[in-house]
């Protein structure tokens, strides 16, 4: 199964949330049948996020968003926790600071992006300003609508700088994202993330089903595509997301480097320190 072509947003598309199934999970049957591919993939990952730290040319990141309670959180947990930290950074991106909001939207993006050889992961991103912002009128529309050309050249510059570019929206039906904050009203673990915004951003789904679906219909790119990942059954989300990770890294043909040494040179002063310890 193609992950990538089945759930890519295609540059120039039109887009309907409602027509696309939150429950989908392609030719898997069950959380038990996908828990040895997904297993599979998250070496697989590890190996190339390794591969791509140490070759140093190209760098990777990765924008989750969703509605709240659609898993950003989790798939970060439970796909993106393989990597290793040295060569990864995860930032979420809340209500902008006074010192982000007294520049350019996309200055505070801009300042952890990731650099060669790692990967940077956005817990939301600067979408956060096609839709929130939309949606409450944060900004005037003359102001905000001119945006989707500034995150597309911004996406071209870092493309331009060889970094890849994945983007995921986790698509979840209200139903399940109920159910969600049912779950965290009666988890103690899960409570400190409840917020009144759970509830009180409700009454908007239709007003977010909109600036979702510009936002993916007009930023998804060849060089930057969105992808819509079914995301009522987390067990598919975290399995689709990671195998389009990996068949992305594949696809850069990452080479570890040649050493830096004579090599020959190295095992004679090793064979020699062996043989002085004896």
């Amino acid at each position: 199964m193609d992950f990538r072509k089945r759930y890519i947003v295609e540059p120039g598309s039109h887009v309907q949330l409602d027509r696309l199934d939150p429950n989908d999970t392609g030719s898997y049957a069950s959380k038990e049948e996908a828990a040895k591919p997904l297993q599979a993939c998250l070496c697989r990952m590890r190996e190339l996020q390794y591969r791509m730290y140490a070759e140093n040319k190209r760098s990777l990141l990765i924008v989750l968003q969703g509605r709240d309670a659609a898993g950003k959180d989790g798939t970060i947990r439970k796909v993106l926790s393989v990597m290793n930290p040295q060569g990864c950074t995860v930032t979420s991106f809340k209500v902008p600071s006074t010192l982000e909001a007294s520049h350019d939207f996309l200055w505070r993006c801009h300042l952890v992006v990731p650099r060669r050889g790692n990967v940077a992961i956005f817990n939301r991103s600067h979408y956060e300003d096609v839709l929130v912002v939309r949606v409450h009128a944060l900004v005037p529309h003359k102001v905000w609508s001119r945006r989707y050309d500034h995150i597309n050249a911004f996406e071209e510059l870092l493309y331009d700088n060889h970094t890849e570019i994945l983007k995921f929206f986790l698509h979840i039906d209200r139903d399940e994202q109920l159910k969600r904050f049912k779950r965290r009203l009666d988890d103690p673990g899960k409570q400190w993330k409840i917020s009144d915004a759970d509830y009180s951003e409700r009454p908007f789904w239709d007003d977010y089903t909109q600036a979702f679906e510009e936002a993916l219909q007009r930023c998804s790119t060849k060089h930057a595509p969105w992808f819509v990942i079914p995301s009522n059954r987390k067990w598919f989300r975290n399995l689709a997301i990671a195998r389009i990770i990996v068949d992305t890294l594949l696809d850069m043909n990452m080479q570890y480097p040649e050493p830096a040494v004579d090599l020959e040179e190295i095992r004679q002063k090793y064979h020699a320190a062996a043989n002085a310890s004896e």
